[in-house]
């Protein structure tokens, strides 16, 4: 990978110093990794792929946790460092939302690279639906407006996530949601003329993804980001994903039908109603100005419920296959 909106250094491994009146001294015979020289202290591992490992931090400049993403250079696809990595990096660094995942740093070694961003406290949306068997509605329809107000955000600035999930929905300390994880995420998309540009890629999971994705044509990835909003509106409400993955033809059936509620738990019909309207064929799915004025949507628009401070159950879902296995990239 090569990009220039990364720091980059020869080695992982550097010599110690020490900064005596602001200036760095070299301590022989010890070594330091790249990110100790730049301040960050690495602790436990929060997330884990085939070729990235995401690992909390400590900052001593900003005296603040931090999450830093690890990619290797030697397990990654080369698609992937010459596409997509760089493609994250210039994305995210012209980003700045209250319920986006903030990016701080980015920097390229030799053998990896490191992307340090803000670090989410209490995890992610698919682990509290685990912990609460399903999310009411009150605080389904908070956490919900601040994802269509950040996918809104991106979309005005022509950048598409294309892969909206549960597991990359965070939670910080004061319970807002922050979408992360911009891995398969492209800019430049904005619609021009009324002409809304098409991607060929196929980018996140089956059980989040359109029809038209799952048909395997072009697709407006703006209405796609807008299908993934409302299965994660249901996995909140109902504790489960509204389409069963497991088999892919069986799964291209289900995505065109129409959605299947379960009994329970009991969920509005307003909230049933505004389902529907996300999860539909791409001529009829809502856009998100209609979102934004549905009546489930701006019901007690004034409420400010802090989401899982008001609930603080315990309990976890074990042996749980109606959510998907936690992927992290």
């Amino acid at each position: 990978m090569s990009n220039p909106s990364a720091q980059k250094t020869d080695s992982d491994m550097l010599t110690t110093t020490q900064v005596v009146a602001g200036q760095p001294i070299l301590k022989e015979g010890k070594k330091q990794t790249v990110l100790e020289s730049h301040g960050y202290v690495l602790g436990k591992t929060i997330g884990s792929g085939s070729y990235a490992t995401v690992r909390m931090a400590h900052s001593e400049r900003h005296n603040m946790n931090v999450a830093v993403k690890i990619v290797s250079k030697f397990s990654a696809p080369a698609d992937y460092l010459k596409k997509f990595l760089p493609r994250e990096i210039e994305v995210v660094k012209g980003l700045k939302h209250p319920n986006l995942i903030r990016f701080l740093q980015a920097i390229e070694t030799t053998h990896r690279v490191y992307i340090i961003m803000e670090y989410a406290e209490n995890g992610s949306l698919l682990e509290i639906i685990r912990r609460d068997t399903y999310i009411d509605e009150t605080r389904s329809r908070r956490w919900f407006r601040q994802l269509v107000d950040a996918v809104d955000y991106c979309h005005e600035r022509g950048v598409v996530h294309r892969d909206i999930k549960c597991e990359n929905l965070l939670i910080n300390s004061d319970f807002e949601i922050k979408l992360s994880d911009f891995g398969f995420a492209r800019g430049h998309m904005k619609v021009k003329n009324g002409q809304v540009p098409l991607s060929e890629t196929f980018c996140g999971s089956y059980a989040y993804a359109s029809p038209e994705i799952l048909k395997g044509i072009p697709y407006q990835p703006q209405y796609s980001d807008i299908w993934s909003m409302g299965v994660v509106l249901f996995a909140m409400v109902y504790g489960r994903l509204p389409f069963d993955d497991t088999n892919y033809r069986d799964l291209v059936k289900q995505v065109t039908n129409k959605v299947i509620f379960p009994k329970e738990p009991k969920v509005s019909l307003m909230c049933k109603s505004l389902i529907n309207k996300i999860l539909a064929p791409l001529k009829a799915r809502i856009r998100i100005p209609g979102i934004k004025t549905d009546p489930w949507y701006i019901f007690n628009v004034n409420e400010s419920g802090q989401g899982s401070k008001e609930r603080n159950v315990s309990k976890f879902i074990t042996g749980d296959t109606s959510l998907l296995k936690i992927k992290y990239f």
